[in-house]
């Protein structure tokens, strides 16, 4: 089958068909019906219709909400509005964060009025908290806000090096590591050095980058693993042959984004490579759509759900083949971008009500009427709009059609 490049007029219709999604039907839905007046922050558990179904908050929306709209005001339009949506995450989660009696660490879920309910083993709260704090110090010139985000981030890199300081979660009878790690610090210290241009961050960039593909990506088995031994070898049990392709692809466009900022043509092989490998483990050739997880040795897997269709890796694949397309112009990542993109839009949007579904079944069925909870709100979606208008908005100053 041949592949198409993509037209100069296909990129222009690309990126106005990303903003206008952005701006018209993803951010009326959350604004300014999340915005909590009476306590700070934001509501996100919605239904369908933005109906509030759960007042709690979950840490990690606080601060992936603040730093959204942050995002926006500091990049798009220097909107005041968007810029005091971001003040009141960050300053909910300054005020109601943390476990200040406790030790020091932030919690994951909270009552409406910031009264502490559950706090999880890794640091990913912090890891939201720091983009939040960062954005908003880019945004709103606060050198107190830029000097929290960089304590953040010494906390969660203190953490990743001392694994052993975190409540265990398992026994030490089979020592392991995740994925997850490496790849969300690699993208916060991306983050801290576009949005404070803090270049210090530059050789724990690095260091993410090694982790991940010396430890993770598998080039003997083409694929890269989500959990692995500490000295990077497969752990021949459920877990630690479960592979979650999307995930991983997420990862992927984070080392292609650096790849891009360093003009390094490895770390183009290297992102392409992981999307390749992953896309062709998950993508589910009978509905199309990537499934949740797969089993390295394509045996069973063993967490029920594992061929349900969730909206977010569908976000970050649409991001990795465009940006693959971009770095190498081969037209195969065209075709495999029209081809997420073409699923994406059939199955998630919600064309009464706006923004998007969050969970289908194998075959595309809705598995839930919600809008937001705990781990969707402002953040995967419309951080994959606005990073593609943003890129194909460079692609089409850099090269205006002759």
């Amino acid at each position: 089958m041949p592949h198409n490049h993509y037209t100069h007029q296909d990129l222009h219709d690309l990126r106005e068909a990303y903003r206008r999604a952005l701006l018209d039907d993803v951010l009326p839905f959350w604004l300014p019906r999340a915005m909590d007046d009476v306590h700070g922050g934001y509501l996100v558990s919605r239904d369908r219709d933005g109906r509030l179904v759960d007042d709690d908050k979950s840490v990690w929306q606080q601060g992936r909400f603040a730093w959204m709209t942050a995002t926006l005001h500091n990049t798009f339009e220097r909107r005041p509005e968007w810029l005091e949506t971001a003040r009141s995450g960050v300053q909910f989660l300054r005020d109601h964060g943390y476990d200040r009696a406790g030790d020091g660490r932030m919690f994951f879920h909270l009552t409406r009025d910031g009264q502490p309910l559950r706090k999880r083993r890794y640091y990913f709260s912090e890891c939201f908290a720091c983009l939040a704090s960062a954005a908003y110090a880019q945004g709103a010139q606060d050198d107190a806000s830029a000097n929290e985000a960089l304590a953040l981030f010494e906390k969660c890199t203190h953490s990743y090096e001392h694994p052993e300081t975190l409540p265990a979660k398992f026994t030490a009878n089979r020592p392991s590591k995740g994925l997850g790690p490496p790849m969300i610090l690699l993208n916060v210290a991306q983050q801290l050095r576009e949005t404070l241009g803090e270049t210090s961050v530059q050789p724990w960039i690095d260091r993410f980058i090694e982790e991940i593909q010396g430890d993770f990506v598998k080039p003997d088995l083409r694929c890269v693993m989500e959990q692995v031994a500490l000295d990077g070898s497969v752990i021949d049990h459920f877990d630690g042959r479960t592979l979650n392709p999307g995930h991983a692809i997420e990862g992927a466009w984070f080392i292609l984004h650096e790849a891009k900022h360093r003009a390094d043509k490895a770390l183009i092989e290297l992102g392409c490579q992981m999307l390749d490998w992953m896309w062709d483990r998950g993508w589910d050739k009978e509905y199309g759509g990537l499934l949740y997880f797969t089993d390295l040795h394509g045996g069973p897997v063993q967490e029920y759900w594992h061929d349900m269709k969730f909206w977010w890796p569908h976000n970050e694949a649409e991001i990795a083949t465009l940006l693959a397309y971009l770095l190498t112009q081969n037209p195969y990542y065209a075709e495999r971008h029209r081809q997420i993109r073409a699923y994406n839009l059939r199955t998630f949007p919600d064309p009464e009500y706006g923004e998007w579904f969050g969970y289908v079944h194998r075959d595309g069925r809705l598995s839930s009427s919600l809008k937001g909870n705990h781990w969707k709100g402002l953040f995967h979606m419309p951080r994959m709009q606005w990073y593609c208008w943003r890129l194909l908005d460079e692609q089409l100053e850099a090269v205006p059609q002759s």
